[in-house]
């Protein structure tokens, strides 16, 4: 770009000052600037890598989102020199630092001419820093007379090993080469890996953390504890207590083993360390061991205990009775079937009206069909709204035959192929029952008209509740809300076949019944509801101040999308203030990070007036847990439900991830 004056033509901007993921003969990476690696070869949008040539003198390559040192895996050793370098690559393959006001050079590669060099060959060469996070200098051969141009890797760092490059593997798993050299992940036992599809995203638990978990009044829960060896990795070390030398290796394993709070324990070089979960860039081979802490869980309700106990003998005894009487019963119910079968043949015709109102492509069990004209009779005409989202307006309705309040959404977005993902998605909430779910009573799916009927919330919204009343709601009430929905989330992640993720949580979704009770509506809803004006289900969903990071970031959409808008919730309930309206009034920071700020300084008491500290400070930390920002360090939503509880310890956790950035 060059801009005119009258005397003067000036560059201000140019593409080869500020190069991307490659460095040309000629080209120069000043201090401050950095080179990111792309997606893919074939995807040169931003990937994992940064290289970053610092202002202390030292080039460095990171994963991207890291700063610290130990998120480092190579650099020049350049630093606390008092110089600023710049990286420049020349024509014959010379990759050197300079300091500009100074005489100081460092080589970092010097390419050889090939011995086999001609008149008719020309070299070029390009400094690439690739998608897998290795710095490669290419040489490309060309030649005059018609030969095929060859092209060679003549340097690269941080070496052969792909292993050696931190984030190859995300959290909870280590990184180790197949026997043709790629890179492969693999979990610590008892995780399994975030996506199924992407390895390298990283593990969580396969079942919850056993934690301090206390006995509950009504269950015995049985926890057993064993601890898995891992030997032969490194790690990042992320420890919360390191013990004595002299401690030895067995040891090592017993101290975590009779700690509630331990879950993992490293022992290398003759120290032994409990370390915090997440732990990083794993790879092997290495000196270290790891002992894993693995939990069984079983639960063994104590009135059925005492039951089991009381009737096993009588059970026995009358074994022989009972199976003759089975015998008896059986015949007469065969009997009774017969009979009523041949009734319903001769029924046939009167049966058949009452099928077709629990069918739509198929028969779904409970649901009441309903015509267009019976719901805009219901609703007088639509006349008293209730509410109105993103994909559709809720009306109040009265059923006439039955005088049931019930609220009537009317869908206003469907994409081309709604039809079909309509009677699916139908299917899909039909089969869901939970206390904090929204029940859905029947449908209508006539012609352009489709209207979900769900049953009506007198008490209106969570939103309501907090932002709009004239006094807040007592504590004991917000944590018994808090819990409600943290328990309906759980069913649909975890407890049904086939995960359901709502994509939508916030206050506004959240709707209290007649005795107080919380109620998830939406769910199941936004796949097949398109939003943003779009024509397909792959845009961005949900909204603005509570949608997890990964949304922006084209990383896959897991259940732990839920997790990040429910802690943004939990901190408004906790608080009642909104997370937006702190933008609004001139905050730098969302309410994840204002309120790790008030914790962390000692002043809760601004977060909520009136509330017991301690427990203000467990449920504020169970908050910044779940708006963690990435997915494997959210806790999941059973685990959340327990926290909640105080059936398991909250441990302290780390800042929420913008917030290092909100202080500068």
């Amino acid at each position: 770009m060059v801009t005119n004056s009258i005397n003067s033509r000036q560059v201000i901007w140019s593409t080869f000052s500020f190069p991307t993921d490659t460095l040309l003969a000629g080209q120069n990476l000043r201090p401050g600037r950095f080179l990111l690696s792309g997606v893919s070869q074939s995807n040169h949008a931003s990937g994992k890598y940064r290289l970053e040539n610092q202002q202390d003198g030292n080039l460095v390559m990171y994963p991207t989102g890291t700063i610290d040192s130990g998120s480092a895996y190579w650099s020049t050793w350049t630093f606390n020199m008092g110089l600023l370098l710049t990286l420049s690559l020349d024509p014959n393959g010379t990759i050197w630092m300079f300091d500009r006001k100074n005489s100081y050079t460092k080589i970092l590669f010097h390419a050889n001419q090939p011995s086999n060099a001609s008149p008719d060959m020309e070299i070029y060469y390009r400094l690439t820093f690739d998608p897998d996070g290795i710095l490669r200098l290419y040489s490309h051969v060309f030649f005059k007379l018609g030969r095929a141009p060859t092209t060679e890797v003549e340097w690269l760092e941080p070496g052969s090993d792909r292993c050696l490059v931190k984030g190859v593997c995300g959290p909870n798993s280590f990184c180790h080469l197949t026997v043709t050299g790629e890179t492969s992940c693999s979990c610590l036992p008892g995780f399994e890996f975030l996506s199924t599809n992407q390895s390298t995203l990283g593990c969580w638990r396969a079942l919850p953390t056993g934690g301090c978990v206390r006995n509950s009044s009504n269950d015995e829960t049985r926890v057993t504890t064993t601890m898995v060896e891992v030997k032969n990795t490194t790690w990042l070390e992320n420890p919360y207590a390191v013990l004595p030398a002299t401690t030895s290796i067995e040891a090592c394993k017993l101290l975590c083993l009779s700690d509630c709070a331990c879950d993992i324990a490293m022992f290398s070089d003759s120290y032994c360390s409990k370390q915090m979960l997440p732990i990083r860039y794993g790879r092997m081979p290495g000196n270290t061991t790891l002992f894993v802490k693995i939990y069984t869980y079983q639960t063994i309700s104590g009135t059925r205990q005492r039951a089991m106990s009381i009737h096993a003998n009588s059970a026995l005894i009358s074994g022989v009775s009972l199976a003759i009487f089975s015998l008896f019963v059986l015949l007469v119910a065969s009997l009774l079937l017969i009979c009523r079968h041949r009734r319903s043949l001769a029924h046939m015709t009167m049966t058949a009206p009452r099928q077709e109102d629990s069918r739509i492509d198929g028969n779904i069990v409970g649901l009441r069909s309903y015509s267009f004209q019976e719901l805009d009779l219901a609703t007088n005409g639509f006349g008293e709204e209730l509410g109105k989202g993103a994909y559709g307006t809720v009306f109040k309705g009265v059923v006439a035959d039955t005088n049931q309040d019930i609220a009537v959404k009317r869908l206003e977005k469907m994409a081309e192929d709604g039809q079909r993902e309509f009677n699916r998605e139908v299917r899909v909430i039909a089969r869901t029952h939970h206390r904090n779910l929204l029940r859905l009573l029947g449908f209508c799916n006539e012609g352009i008209h489709h209207l979900l009927v769900y049953e009506y919330m007198p008490n209106g919204s969570l939103a309501n509740l907090l932002f709009h009343s004239d006094a807040s709601p007592a504590w004991s009430k917000r944590v018994a809300i808090a819990l409600d929905v943290a328990r309906g989330l759980q069913y649909l992640h975890s407890e049904i076949e086939g995960p359901i993720i709502h994509c939508d949580i916030k206050p506004e979704n959240i709707l209290i019944d007649s005795l107080g009770i919380a109620k998830i509506a939406d769910f199941g809803l936004a796949k097949l509801l398109i939003g943003n004006q779009t024509k397909t289900f792959t845009g961005i969903r949900g909204t603005r101040g509570y949608l997890a990071p990964e949304w922006s970031k084209n990383r896959a959409i897991t259940v732990k999308a839920d997790v990040y808008s429910y802690g943004i919730m939990l901190l408004e309930v906790i608080s009642c203030k909104k997370s937006m309206d702190l933008k609004r009034a001139g905050e730098e920071y969302n309410i994840s990070e204002w309120a790790y700020e008030c914790v962390m300084f000692g002043d809760a008491g601004k977060v909520a007036d009136g509330v017991d500290e301690a427990e203000l400070v467990r449920m504020v930390n169970v908050g910044i847990w779940c708006t963690q920002s990435e997915p494997v360090m959210r806790p999941a939503m059973k685990s959340v439900a327990l926290m909640i509880e105080g059936a398991i310890e909250v441990h302290q956790p780390p800042p929420p991830a913008s917030y290092s950035q909100s202080l500068t």
